[in-house]
């Protein structure tokens, strides 16, 4: 009975892809059911047939679950790991094995196409990226999983019963398949589709990701085997860098950088290597307007990363937790107003400059978030997003380059520096010395300044684009989930000028009622004050409260009686659902679950 309750389960993912492909292909031939023998004829339907995997295309316009964001209010599966929500149980995923079907199912018919075996490697290549692509996800979330080559078929029983693959193998399996589409795939001019710079960026993504896990993390066994991933991740950065097909955007406008992420235009843009294309003619859209003040607000520990302008910490000045919100900006790495709300930020040109909102914790996301013009509803902002771009392959170079120690000061003069150059900040020196405050949060690293500068360049580069969750896992570096994330800092209840005009705007009391603290302002300052209370008028605990009673951080309520607390190596992987486990026993539960 198990063994066809499994069968049925996973003969449901099967199907799925015979009416998914059916659907895709309708316009073929309306009236019949479209088989292999009917469409894998031609290099056409190779191209019809993988424009299908545009779908799984991944991208991101936030870092949520990564200590990047100091409050989320929406359902987010690594804030239930950190208070103990997370079970076997309980935990989703481990459901989209249909997508790899697809791609495999395509795969198992190349070898009857007819034409250029040029074309037809270009095709093959792609599909190939997308099941390394999937398989990337797998291992980050599971380590060891089952490796899949085939297509399955209900009668696959020993297939759909296999055991779990060594994490090593799997590895070996995506690297051989990002191999193919970097030596396969054409580079066309069209970078909204794979081109051959995409598999190589994403190969150096990957290898670069592997290598550095292996070489922290030492409960996987693999300890010894980083070097040949972190020299691979070099060489294929290497390749990009070198083609000199890709460059910073750079015209030397102030807003050179807030614009990659705000542009109803990438097309043409030298550091791009893949984007997504919105079209309000095409009905194609994007929701990145959500990322200011709807769900979720940036930490403070963000904030604090970025440099001042001339180069040196902002945490090495005194009492820098302390300062006023409107003094925080100032003299800043311009990357932090280009990411965080700032005094004097304006959602409309013509209107009043925002009231940030410290019940979120007050950093509000304004990276991403569209010009006026460009933001018209949900699904409706039309703007074009980056998937890999040209920055990150320098920050891969530089990374596995000082993780390799072989790093020197032309490599940084021509990768981070080059970064720094585009927002006006000093270069990076090589041998600089280490900022304690890094150092305490890679006490693997703590003593390495270069390399905790990078990490530090990649964090603010690359902040809300979605790869600071997986590199806090592949650093080793949960632990600063402990640290809990806050938000502004008040030295008082009171009213404060968040907008920079010298003006209170808003006001943080006990209670409504409690308004003492604002006696000596007048009644237009009073009545125009934004105000937010710590209880309600029964005496309920609000959203937030401060750190200190009447006074400090701003911290979240539904944390103060569980604060997040990670459980290493457990938390670096997740658990396998267990009526996978269920279904299929020679699947062994995720180590450490």
């Amino acid at each position: 009975m198990k063994s066809s309750i499994y069968k049925l389960f996973l003969w449901s993912f099967i199907i799925g892809l015979s009416t998914s492909c059916n659907d895709d292909f309708l316009q073929r031939d309306p009236h019949v059911s479209i088989t292999s023998d009917q469409f894998f004829r031609n290099v056409q339907d190779l191209e019809t047939y993988t424009n299908g995997f545009y779908s799984q295309m991944q991208y991101s316009f936030e870092d949520l679950g990564s200590d990047n964001i100091s409050l989320n209010t929406g359902s987010n599966e690594v804030d239930q790991v950190l208070v103990g929500g997370v079970s076997a149980g309980n935990v989703g995923g481990w459901s989209d094995w249909s997508d790899l079907r697809r791609i495999n199912y395509m795969l198992a018919r190349v070898d009857d196409v007819v034409g250029s075996e040029v074309e037809i490697n270009h095709f093959i290549g792609i599909a190939r990226l997308f099941r390394a692509w999937f398989y990337i996800d797998k291992v980050q979330r599971y380590s060891d999983v089952p490796w899949y080559d085939v297509d399955l078929s209900d009668t696959d029983e020993e297939l759909l019963y296999k055991e779990k693959d060594p994490r090593e193998i799997v590895v070996d399996n995506i690297i051989a398949d990002l191999e193919f589409a970097a030596v396969n795939v054409k580079d066309g001019t069209d970078r909204t589709r794979v081109t051959k710079y995409a598999a190589i960026a994403l190969l150096s993504r990957f290898a670069l990701y592997e290598g550095t896990f292996r070489k922290y993390h030492p409960e996987l066994g693999l300890t010894g085997s980083e070097n040949a991933l972190l020299e691979r991740a070099l060489s294929a950065a290497e390749e990009v860098i070198s083609s000199g097909a890709f460059s910073v955007y750079s015209t030397g406008s102030v807003d050179d950088y807030s614009n990659l992420f705000k542009s109803p235009n990438l097309n043409g843009n030298p550091e791009m290597i893949w984007w997504v294309d919105s079209d309000e003619k095409l009905g194609v859209g994007n929701n990145t307007h959500v990322v200011y003040n709807w769900q979720w607000s940036l930490s403070k520990d963000l904030a604090d990363t970025y440099l001042m302008g001339d180069g040196t910490p902002f945490t090495s000045q005194t009492d820098f937790d302390k300062k006023p919100f409107v003094k925080m900006f100032a003299d800043r790495d311009p990357r932090m107003m280009a990411t965080i709300v700032h005094p004097g930020f304006k959602t409309t040109e013509a209107g009043d400059p925002v009231r940030t909102s410290p019940n979120f914790g007050g950093y509000l996301q304004v990276k991403y978030y569209p010009n006026e013009s460009e933001r018209k509803g949900w699904n409706l902002n039309y703007t074009d997003l980056p998937v890999i771009r040209y920055a990150e392959v320098l920050l891969n170079l530089a990374e596995a380059k000082a993780e390799l120690g072989t790093l020197n000061q032309g490599d940084l003069d021509r990768t981070v520096n080059v970064l720094r150059s585009r927002v006006g900040m000093p270069a990076l020196q090589l041998g600089i010395i280490a900022d304690p405050y890094l150092g305490a949060q890679y006490p693997a690293i703590s003593g390495n300044g270069t390399l905790l500068e990078l990490r530090r360049e990649r964090r603010v580069e690359l902040a809300c684009e979605g790869f600071r969750y997986s590199d806090m896992m592949r650093w080793a570096a949960g632990d600063n989930f402990n640290l809990g994330q806050e938000g502004m800092y008040f030295p008082s209840l009171g009213a404060f000028d968040v907008t920079g005009d010298g003006i209170e705007d808003i006001a943080i009391l006990e209670k409504p009622g409690s308004e003492g603290v604002l006696s000596g302002f007048s009644e237009e300052v009073r009545n125009s004050l934004s105000k937010f209370y710590l209880l309600d008028e029964n005496g309920t605990p609000q959203s937030f409260y401060l750190s200190e009673g009447n006074k400090g951080f701003v911290r979240f309520t539904k944390n103060k009686d569980n604060p997040p607390m990670f459980e290493g190596p457990k938390y670096y992987y997740r658990p396998i659902p267990q009526q996978q486990l269920v279904l299929n026993p020679n699947l062994e539960q995720t180590t450490f679950w």
